[in-house]
């Protein structure tokens, strides 16, 4: 007969307890790696969050912080050289140029000086590295008030 090893009833609850934290912390604030759909992909920012939501975020967001841009970051849907970011929303300064939301969106991703990527605008323009991030929410935010891009390895034109 083997010997059965018991766990310390102090330590069964204290692994209970972080089980029971960690899937409270998953339903709150579900990560882009936890809400796979059945198809392998993650759901966009659109498909988790309903438009009248959307638009109440943005209506707050701008109210308490008018000096910044809400947008939203995703990586392209056929994307796969590139990493998932830890989070897709951003309040970004609207000062900034596209440049510099391009060199902040490299450092998130960990990309090498030489691996190259590319952020597109509704998942379909290229704009200006030099328009502002007010320029670019005034011409492109959408219906709900975000902007929305996409980060790809390579440019998707067509």
């Amino acid at each position: 007969m083997v010997p059965q090893r018991s766990v310390p009833a102090n330590l069964t609850g204290l692994l209970l307890g972080v089980a029971f934290m960690l899937a409270s912390l998953n339903r709150l604030y579900p990560s882009h790696s936890n809400s796979q759909n059945m198809a392998g992909t993650v759901p966009s920012f659109k498909e988790r969050r309903p438009f009248h939501e959307r638009q109440k975020d943005v209506l707050e967001i701008r109210r308490q912080q008018p000096n910044k841009v809400p947008v939203i970051i995703e990586r392209f849907d056929g994307e796969r050289s590139l990493p998932l970011m830890d989070r897709c929303k951003f309040l970004v300064p609207d000062h900034i140029t596209v440049a510099e939301l391009m060199s902040i969106v490299r450092r998130r991703l960990q990309l090498h000086p030489q691996q190259a990527f590319f952020l597109l605008v509704n998942e379909k323009s290229m704009v200006s590295n030099s328009m502002t991030m007010s320029q670019l929410y005034q011409m492109d935010k959408d219906s709900d008030g975000f902007v929305y891009m996409v980060y790809t390895s390579q440019p998707a034109f067509g």
